[in-house]
């Protein structure tokens, strides 16, 4: 059986990995073809705002997510 420092070491390396792993992902492409088509048109300048807003509007469900995966996984215990 693992210990409560075990289990708390496995999660601060997972919690730094997955943090350190999404803030490094700077140059993300999260446009969608029309998206691509119309900050072509715009310039570069704007064409980074709008990816910046998107990969920002991506963020919420993708944390719920993690949140709901997390407390499923803590409630059933390691699979």
């Amino acid at each position: 059986m693992r210990t409560f420092a075990g289990a708390m070491k496995k999660t601060l390396a997972l919690f730094l990995l997955s943090g350190s792993l999404t803030f490094s992902a700077a140059d993300a492409v999260a446009q969608c073809s029309v998206c691509t088509r119309t900050t072509e048109q715009l310039g570069e300048k704007p064409a980074g705002k709008i990816n910046s807003g998107i990969l920002y509007l991506a963020a919420a469900p993708l944390a719920i997510c993690g949140i709901i995966g997390y407390r499923w996984w803590r409630k059933n215990g390691d699979l």
